[in-house]
């Protein structure tokens, strides 16, 4: 005999179970009379815990630098016109903007004409950065060397107090086509540790959103280090290619990354 099927808008037994399995977000935690189990609640409150920490945690700029400098690129360092963290979070507006330090600094840069420019910034997640922003330019260089992009003898540059638009003005200063901006994204209860990329071509001061492209969702669970690093590539190729990014560029980079060959183009 056949099981009885479920009555309408009943569960499936162990379909639950099965949903768990498939995602981190929270399904089926059951209850506690009219609260959660204690095991749930002591998992939100640890997640909240880690994302509010990822927030706050120190921007590693000694262990960027040494980490970009051993993949032979030379590293500036920058801030925007925040002054500390309380002001990063309370004014947006500051995370836009340079200070003139920072300015004048990069003014004297300049760039060899069809320049791609990497910034790294703290963002809304520090900790996501110090953990892998340098493992993703690692896979990323040898991705844009066999498109034929080099980053020529530009610096990457490390931006404390950043918010995504603070690469506009980066990348008009030192005169690049498009800019990749890796930043950490805003904490979530399940990946406190989330890098994005954000891509703009043309980069200027006054850009919206919808003149970039994003690749998120960089980390230990999510999209790992070689997948982004192609995207992010096949992005940069195309965009410059076709003079834009945004809206107006479709991610149509296809299945699983090929891999490198042994000898790309200088």
């Amino acid at each position: 005999m056949k099981p009885p099927a479920p009555k309408s808008g009943s569960i499936a037994p162990g379909s639950i179970e099965r949903l768990r399995e498939l995602t981190p977000a929270r399904v089926g935690l059951g209850r506690a009379g009219a609260s959660l189990p204690t095991d749930a609640l002591l998992a939100f409150t640890l997640d909240h815990a880690r994302a509010r920490d990822a927030v706050h945690a120190a921007f590693d700029t000694a262990h960027l630098a040494a980490g970009l400098t051993s993949l032979g690129l030379s590293v500036v360092a920058v801030s925007s016109q925040a002054r500390n963290r309380a002001d990063y979070l309370r004014r947006p507006d500051l995370g836009r903007m340079l200070d003139s330090g920072s300015r004048r600094v990069l003014a004297d840069q300049g760039c060899d004409p069809g320049q791609l420019a990497i910034v790294i910034g703290d963002g809304l997640s520090p900790a996501a950065v110090n953990v892998h922003a340098v493992e993703l330019v690692r896979h990323l260089v040898p991705r844009l060397a066999e498109a034929g992009i080099g980053l020529g003898l530009g610096p990457a540059i490390v931006a404390s107090g950043a918010r995504v638009a603070l690469g506009d003005e980066i990348g008009a200063l030192l005169g690049a086509r498009m800019v990749v901006m890796l930043i950490g994204e805003r904490p979530g209860l399940s990946a406190p540790d989330s890098l994005g990329a954000y891509l703009t071509f043309g980069p200027r001061i006054g850009l919206t959103d919808a003149e970039r492209n994003c690749v998120s969702n960089i980390h230990g669970a999510g999209l790992g280090y070689e997948d982004a690093a192609f995207k992010i590539a096949w992005l940069v190729r195309e965009g410059l290619a076709r003079q834009l990014t945004g809206v107006a560029l479709k991610d149509e980079s296809g299945g699983p990354p090929p891999r490198i060959s042994a000898n790309p183009p200088p």
